[in-house]
C-alpha cells in the first residue's frame, strides 16, 4: 500500500475512533449532570450517588484485562463494534431505573461495554502512527475526553431541565448504536506496522516483564493519582457549583461543561504538540511535559476550590483544567510505546485496570462519603496534593526512560 494511502487510512481510522470516543464520554458523564435530580427522585444519599458512578468504573476495570487479551489475539474492530452497541443500549436502559439497585445494575452494563474500547483503540492508533506522531495522534483521540464529557454535562443538564433526567439517558444512548454498525467496515492496521526498531527504545515483549519496567509501573502510578482527581472532579463539580456557588442544575452542568470543552480541547491539543516536540529533544520529553502540567495545576486547583469570588474561581478552574489535560496524549503515548506491538492492547488494558482500581473507582464514593461528613468543599481538598504526587511520579518515570530513541 502506498504511503499516502496508508496515511489516509490512518486518518480515517483516527477520526472514526475519536467520534466513538466522543460518544463514550457523553454516556459516562451524563449521570453526573443529573445527580441532583436523580438524588431527589430516587431518594439517594451522596454516598449512593458516588457508588453508582464507582460501579461503572469497577466493572470497567475488571473487564478491561480480558478485552486487552482478546485485542492482542483477534481482529479488533468487530470486538470494538460489539462493545459500542452494548454500552449504548445500557446507557438508554439507565433512564428506566426506578431504584438504586436498578441504576447500579444499568451502570455496570455500561462499564462492560466501554471496557473493550480504550485498550483496543489505543493499540490500533499506535499501530497506525509512528512514535514521533503518537503523542499528537493519541491527543486527538483523547480530545473526546473533555469535549465528550462537556457535552455529557451540557446535554444532561439541558435535557433533564426540559424533559426530565430519564430522557437524558434515552437520547444520548441512541447514536452509539448507529456508529457500532459502521465500525467493522473500517480498515484495521497491521500490528507493529509503523514501528521502527532502529529508531525506538527497546520494547517490553512479555507480560511477565511488563511490571518489571519502571517506566510502565511508575507512569501507571502517576496516572492512577491523576485518575482519582479527574473521577472525583468529574462526578462532583456540577454539584459543587449547584450547592456552593448557587447555580441552577442546568446552569451548573452547562457552564462547567462548556468550560471543560474549551479548556480540555486546548490543553489536550497543546499537550500532544508539546509532547511530540519535547520527545524530539529528549527521550523523556513526554513525561517532562506531563510533570510540568500536573505540578502547575495543583496551586490552580487549590485556588479554585477555596475561592468564593466568581472571577477567581472560574479563571483558576480554567487554568487547572488546561494544565491537567496537557498530559493526556503524552502519558498515553508512553504506555503504548513501552510495549511491543503484540502486547500493546494488554499493556493498555492493565494500565486502565490499575489507574481505575486506585483512581476513579474510589474517588466519587470517597469524596461523596467525605462530603456527607465534612461538606463538599472540604472533601475536594484532596485534589491539589494528589496532583503534586502525580507530577513527581512523572518526573521519576522520566529518569528510567532509555536514553536512545
Amino acid at each position: 500500500m502506498a504511503p499516502a494511502t496508508k496515511s489516509r487510512g490512518a486518518s480515517v481510522l483516527l477520526a472514526a475512533l475519536t467520534a466513538v470516543n466522543f460518544l463514550n464520554f457523553i454516556d459516562r458523564q451524563v449521570l453526573f449532570a443529573v445527580f441532583p435530580a436523580v438524588k431527589a427522585d430516587l431518594g439517594l444519599s451522596d454516598a449512593e450517588l458516588g457508588l453508582s458512578a464507582s460501579a461503572f468504573i469497577v466493572v470497567y476495570m475488571l473487564v478491561t484485562p480480558v478485552a486487552g487479551w482478546l485485542g492482542d489475539r483477534f481482529r479488533r474492530l468487530p470486538i470494538v463494534a460489539a462493545s459500542v452497541a452494548v454500552w449504548s443500549a445500557a446507557t438508554a436502559v439507565s433512564g428506566s431505573a426506578g431504584s438504586f439497585g436498578q441504576l447500579l445494575f444499568s451502570r455496570t452494563l455500561v462499564g462492560v461495554g466501554e471496557a473493550t474500547y480504550s485498550p483496543l483503540s489505543s493499540a490500533m492508533i499506535a499501530d497506525a502512527f509512528p512514535l514521533a506522531r503518537r503523542g499528537s495522534s493519541l491527543a486527538t483521540f483523547n480530545v473526546a475526553v473533555p469535549v465528550g464529557s462537556a457535552c455529557g454535562y451540557v446535554l444532561g443538564g439541558l435535557i433533564a431541565e426540559r424533559f426530565g433526567w430519564r430522557a437524558a439517558f434515552y437520547l444520548v444512548g441512541a447514536p452509539g448504536l448507529v456508529l457500532a454498525a459502521m465500525m467493522p467496515f473500517l480498515g484495521e492496521p497491521e500490528r507493529g506496522a509503523t514501528d521502527s526498531p532502529s529508531a525506538e527504545a527497546p520494547s517490553v515483549r512479555r507480560f511477565a516483564d511488563l511490571w518489571r519496567s519502571p517506566v510502565y509501573g511508575v507512569t501507571t502510578a502517576a496516572m492512577a493519582a491523576l485518575t482519582f482527581v479527574l473521577g472525583g472532579l468529574g462526578a462532583w463539580m456540577p454539584t459543587f457549583l449547584f450547592r456552593v456557588h448557587g447555580l441552577s442544575l442546568a446552569s451548573a452542568s452547562v457552564t462547567f461543561g462548556l468550560l471543560t470543552a474549551v479548556t480540555g480541547l486546548a490543553g489536550t491539543v497543546l499537550g500532544g504538540w508539546m509532547g511530540d516536540w519535547a520527545l524530539r529533544r529528549h527521550p523523556s520529553g513526554y513525561l517532562r511535559v506531563s510533570a510540568a502540567g500536573l505540578l502547575l495545576a495543583a496551586p490552580a486547583a487549590w485556588l479554585a476550590i477555596g475561592s468564593d469570588q466568581p472571577a477567581i474561581f472560574w479563571s483558576a478552574t480554567a487554568a487547572a483544567e488546561i494544565l491537567v489535560f496537557l498530559n493526556t496524549g503524552p502519558l498515553n503515548a508512553v504506555i503504548v510505546s513501552v510495549a511491543a506491538p503484540r502486547l500493546r492492547a494488554t499493556a493498555v488494558a492493565f494500565n486502565i485496570l490499575c489507574i481505575h482500581l486506585f483512581g476513579d473507582a474510589l474517588s466519587p464514593w470517597i469524596i461523596g462519603a467525605l462530603s456527607d461528613g465534612i461538606g463538599l468543599r472540604a472533601a475536594l481538598g484532596v485534589v491539589p496534593p494528589l496532583l503534586i504526587v502525580a507530577g513527581v511520579l512523572c518526573l521519576a518515570a522520566g529518569r528510567f526512560m532509555p536514553q536512545r530513541r
